[in-house]
């Protein structure tokens, strides 16, 4: 017994240290790999490029929306290739080991309990058993270990009750990319089992891949199972969001994506991508927005006799500049004074235009001066108003813009004071 195990650990030991060697020793393999990464990083941002161009010449985007998207592609490209240089040697051997940590884990976390569940260990009492006596003593390669999963399938056709068994099935499964047998025994596996978010999150994730990667439908379910079970397991979040993303319901993908970043470290990977991907859905509602103010219909004006009716919500104050920064300002800058919702898009749910000239200047912000007809002030329950001059003219916030923000208040408020002494950076 003991000669067996001390062998078997050997084998185990040998099996990891292959598995490792290749994670550890930072080869120029492994560079080389990161370059054709970052190659198919770089096609894919030059693609979106030219459909962004194509929008435009199409008349679907234009302006501010438009330059924005493009900035947003340009430093997409511009990180990419910055990972080329020394800073992203030194993330790639940071991360080296904590990969090779979860495989040293997660190999013998595989091995161990498929061989309890069906080897015989029995044989390390001293019986030597069959199928070791046939190959000889050799360790289990590829071919065995799909063998195994095989076994496991045929004993579960025994034991249909068997959750665990369902589960490892099931893993085992995805891991060979077999989904539509990975699907199946998940649903086994989760009418069986207590409910666990993570769990279904991971069946959710596989019915997609078993469908064509698409989480429509029945993944959709599953992840809304997933999150009563856990409002707050990352994965279930993070497909939540990309599902109302598919959907262009952006506004929506944004606050589950935001649930997350409240849960990883602020600079985590996970953190950076969900950063990355909420600043993509703002800028594609910003199109949308856009694209809705453009077609609709003028407001019918107002009955003859019938005086206008006072502006709902609206939210009046004044705005100053602070008298250090005034050398940096001239007469024909422009201003623009919004607000926007504390919590939700940064998109402005109202705007005015100035210049520079006016200030101190009186402003009154309400639903008129909406951007969209779906996204108006006084659909907020708090707002921060800010006031900020653009050198370029642009409503879009610039390196060296001069800005102010006033503190939470609510649709409706009056007096709000702001002044104007930052410089955006």
């Amino acid at each position: 017994m003991t000669l067996f195990i001390v062998v078997s650990g050997l084998l185990l030991v040998a099996v990891v240290a292959a598995v490792l060697y290749p994670l550890l020793r930072g080869s120029v393999a492994s560079g080389g790999s990161a370059a054709k990464a970052r190659e198919l990083n770089l096609a894919v941002l030059r693609e979106q490029r030219a459909e962004l161009e194509r929008d435009r010449a199409a008349g679907a985007i234009a302006g501010a929306a438009y330059d924005k998207a493009r900035e947003e592609l340009e430093r997409r490209a511009l990180e990419d290739v910055a990972e080329a240089a020394a800073p992203a040697a030194r993330e790639a051997a940071r991360r080296r080991p904590v990969v090779a940590g979860v495989v040293g884990l997660l190999v013998p976390a595989v091995v161990v309990p498929l061989y309890l569940y069906l080897g015989e260990p029995a044989a390390m009492g001293g019986a030597k058993p069959a199928a070791m006596a046939q190959n000889g003593g050799h360790s289990v390669d590829a071919r065995q270990i799909a063998a195994m999963v095989d076994q496991l399938a045929a004993k579960l056709q025994d034991n249909p009750n068997d959750g665990d068994g369902w589960l490892m099935l099931a893993r085992s499964y995805g891991a060979m990319g077999r989904f539509p047998e990975s699907a199946a025994a998940y649903g086994r596996a989760v009418t069986l089992l207590p409910p666990d978010a993570q769990t279904l999150a991971d069946f959710a994730d596989t019915v997609a891949m078993a469908q064509g990667r698409t989480l429509q439908g029945e993944p959709e379910k599953i992840v809304r199972r997933a999150l009563e079970v856990d409002p707050n397991n990352i994965k279930a979040l993070a497909l939540s969001g990309t599902i109302a993303f598919d959907r262009q319901n952006y506004q929506a993908a944004i606050g589950q994506w935001r649930k997350i970043l409240a849960l990883v470290p602020p600079d985590s990977g996970v953190a950076t991508g969900i950063q990355g991907s909420i600043r993509d859905a703002e800028n594609r509602m910003a199109v949308a927005m856009k694209t809705s103010a453009t077609a609709a219909p003028a407001a019918a004006p107002a009955a003859r006799g019938d005086s206008p009716a006072a502006p709902a919500a609206a939210v009046r104050g004044t705005v100053t500049l602070d008298p250090s920064l005034a050398r940096s300002v001239a007469p024909g800058d422009t201003v623009f004074v919004f607000a926007r919702a504390v919590d939700g898009p940064r998109i402005p749910l109202a705007m005015m235009k100035r210049t520079a000239a006016d200030l101190p200047l009186q402003f009154s912000l309400d639903d008129s001066m909406a951007m969209a007809p779906n996204f108006r002030l006084s659909q907020a329950r708090r707002v921060v108003v800010g006031a900020r001059i653009s050198k370029s003219g642009d409503a879009m916030p610039r390196t060296g813009d001069l800005e102010g923000l006033s503190a939470p208040v609510s649709p409706g408020a009056a007096g709000v004071k702001i002044t104007i002494n930052t410089k955006v950076k």
